[in-house]
């Protein structure tokens, strides 16, 4: 009985197991190889649905000539000069105008990367990207300058090499775009004439020629009246011949038609070009190698020694790569790295392709070609370029643009917060002000020293940046400016600045936090040993100048610290009103009754003396000065507004050191660097601490070190330096 029950049990629990068992990848191992595959195919299909293929074959279309002639006549600007192109790409993100010492500026959206989130963003350059702007502009309307080598010159770190990326990668995206769309060819032939392409049904041109070109020289005129194009920005024109590998297959073709033209065109077929610096099409970049090993076949391509035996001999064009620099470029723009390191062998080759337009390719006739050329050098090769009587005419043949250090304080900020910011610094927190004083550093040391004896250069880093002085106007900053022709052109690179930056957030020096102290020591530090100085005079310079930092951070952080302390806004209420109720009736010669004795009194000079002289109103000038603020507040009530504390910012900075100056003492404040403080103090102290942190940036780390520090100040008896 035992055994038979066990039996039906076990049969029981075999079939559960046989069910569960044919659903399982162990019963049927294809089934987990079925799921994994539809898997598979789900992830490949999701990320496939990301990509617009309506938008891949827009980039990719092919068709005949005569659809690309259909193209142009309703869209001209498809025909565009690489210099149009260029510009129009430019001028395509949009402009914005400010006014900067009363001079009209124009900045570029385009030099603000906004499409990768300002990665390469330009900052503070805008004159001479305006200037180069213009360059391309005159090139476009072909007034001379596109027979021109744009030389960008500037010392290191100044975003030379940048401004150059961002034009190639720009005309890279602008090719892709509706805007920007340009086309190429390629010969398609029937097996009885490809003998003229080594057997290949399919052969490309080899510089990714304008289509256009396959119409000879003697028709273009007539052909483009008869084309009747839409009226668009520029004149549309058809420069230069076919290059020496698809002449020769015209020529041939004009020869197998007995000069039909038509018949001939009928084997072409146009494309979509996409400019490509990665796949080398119509973006070239060229950087000088060792001196003896420059070859300028590099520039203009080299004989294919394996299509000799092909086409039969090394002159047939057929077997050249056209793959030179200038080659590959055409079309597009080619960049010049350290262009004046450029043997003299290749200067021939770029005086041609400058004012000719034209590169001579070995053993071919001198071969055009369309494209901006822009290089870039550093100050001393190009001071040894001035000295070099056999480069005249290369100097002649340059439009330089000089690429300054930032001189604005507030733009030189902006570099450096690009870098290290919240988003991308992680695990130590940067003070406030850390990054604005080492840039303010930096600016100092590409000022020159102003002529006017009564300005310092910390003034004038001030003036630059567009804060107000008494004393100076607008035109003063233009004539500083004229007087100081080379200002920028020397200094620190920002790259200095980044590096210390980065080796502070690395330090183990402080737990949580970098502060300005830190970074300055970094700075000074790293003077030592600093490649580009190049005398013990320019050192000590930049040693003066951190002194100089130091002590406008000290003021500005004693400031703060004031500020917090005074940030008791029901108190500032309270001394504006009584501040407006003693000038009222100061001005209108009258009495201010007694809040607690209800007795009328005369106003009290005492109060507004005490707040006015923290604004430097002499005591001549307290009239008029009272005059002007209760003219404001009668023109403000005949708007239906009222005055409060927050209306004028000069009195409201008043009120903050008057009522800083009458708590100071019952914060006490030089008790922090104290190691015994009174619960009171604490608490007072934890206070001004949490403004510190939430109205100024600080953590809890840093917030102690200036309250520390400012402590320090007041302990050694500096309080009278507040504000």
């Amino acid at each position: 009985m035992r055994l038979s029950s066990s039996i039906d049990l076990f049969s029981f629990v075999f079939k559960v197991c046989l069910v569960l068992d044919r659903e399982s990848a162990y019963y049927n191992p294809n089934l987990l190889q079925r799921k994994q595959m539809a898997a598979k195919n789900s992830l490949l299909k999701t990320i496939g649905n990301l990509y617009d293929i309506d938008k891949y074959r827009e980039l990719h279309w092919d068709g005949s000539f005569e659809d690309y002639l259909e193209m142009i006549r309703e869209d001209p600007k498809i025909v565009r000069t690489a210099y149009q192109r260029m510009y129009d790409m430019v001028m395509s993100y949009g402009t914005e105008e400010y006014v900067d010492n009363k001079k009209k500026i124009v900045k570029y959206t385009f030099f603000s990367d906004p499409k990768n989130d300002g990665r390469d963003a330009i900052y503070g350059l805008d004159i001479p990207l305006m200037k180069l702007v213009n360059v391309f502009k005159a090139a476009a309307f072909e007034y001379g300058t596109e027979k021109r080598i744009i030389l960008l010159h500037g010392p290191v770190g100044s975003a030379k090499s940048t401004i150059a990326r961002l034009l190639k990668k720009g005309l890279e995206e602008y090719s892709r775009s509706e805007d920007g769309k340009l086309y190429t060819f390629y010969w398609s032939l029937p097996p009885e004439l490809r003998y003229l392409s080594g057997e290949q049904e399919r052969f490309d041109d080899p510089m990714n020629e304008d289509p256009m070109k396959l119409i000879p020289n003697d028709w273009r005129a007539s052909a483009i009246t008869s084309l009747d194009f839409k009226e668009g920005n520029y004149p549309v024109k058809i420069r230069g011949s076919l290059n020496p590998a698809s002449r020769f297959i015209f020529d041939a073709l004009m020869k197998h038609y007995e000069g039909d033209w038509s018949e001939v065109v009928s084997h072409i077929r146009v494309r979509r070009l996409l400019f490509s610096e990665e796949d080398r099409v119509g973006i070239g970049t060229f950087q000088p190698k060792d001196e003896k090993n420059q070859d300028s076949t590099e520039l203009t391509g080299d004989v294919n020694y394996r299509k000799i035996a092909i086409y039969g001999s090394d002159s047939d064009p057929r077997a050249f790569n056209f793959d030179g620099e200038f080659c590959v470029a055409n079309r597009g723009i080619i960049e010049f790295v350290e262009i004046l390191k450029l043997d003299v062998a290749f200067l021939y080759d770029l005086l041609g392709a400058t004012q000719e337009r034209k590169i001579k390719p070995k053993k071919f006739a001198q071969t055009d070609i369309d494209e901006v050329i822009i290089g870039h050098t550093n100050e001393p090769e190009y001071r040894k370029l001035l000295g070099n009587e056999y480069m005249e005419a290369l100097r002649d043949r340059t439009v330089k643009i000089d690429i300054p250090y930032i001189t604005k304080y507030s733009k030189e900020v902006e570099i450096y917060k690009k870098d290290f910011n919240e988003t991308k610094v992680r695990g130590k927190h940067i003070a406030p002000h850390t990054i604005e004083m080492a840039a303010m550093w930096a600016v100092l040391t590409r000022l020159e020293d102003p002529k006017k004896h009564n300005l310092t250069l910390l003034q004038k880093l001030k003036l630059y940046d567009g804060k107000s002085l008494t004393g100076f106007t607008q035109d003063n900053v233009k004539e500083l400016r004229k007087e100081a022709l080379r200002e920028g052109l020397n200094g620190i690179s920002p790259r200095f600045i980044q590096d210390k930056l980065s080796n502070a957030l690395v330090s183990d020096k402080t737990e949580s936090s970098i502060n300005p102290f830190l970074v300055l020591n970094e700075i000074e530090g790293g003077l030592k040993t600093h490649s580009l100085i190049s005398n013990e005079e320019e050192r000590n310079r930049y040693r003066e100048l951190l002194s100089i930092v130091k002590q406008e951070y000290e003021d500005v952080v004693k400031n703060e610290v004031r500020r917090a302390i005074s940030a008791d806004e029901e108190g500032i209420s309270n001394l504006c009103t009584n501040y407006i109720e003693s000038i009222k009736a100061y001005t209108q010669k009258q009495k201010v009754k007694n809040k607690f004795t209800g007795q009328y009194e005369e106003p009290d000079e005492r109060l507004m003396r005490s707040i006015e002289e923290k604004i430097d109103i002499q005591e001549a000038r307290k009239d008029d000065f009272r005059r002007t603020v209760m003219n404001s507040i009668g023109a403000l009530a005949i708007d239906g507004e009222q005055f409060t504390y927050k209306t004028n910012e000069r009195l409201l900075k008043a009120f903050e050191l008057k009522l800083f100056e009458d708590q100071k003492d019952s914060i006490n404040l030089s008790s922090v660097v104290s190691n015994v403080v009174d619960r009171e103090t604490q608490e007072k102290i934890d206070i001004v601490k949490q403004r510190m942190i939430e109205n100024y940036g600080y953590n809890d780390e840093s917030a102690t070190d200036v309250l520390n520090f400012v402590a320090s100040i007041f302990a050694r008896g500096d309080s009278n330096k507040e504000g």
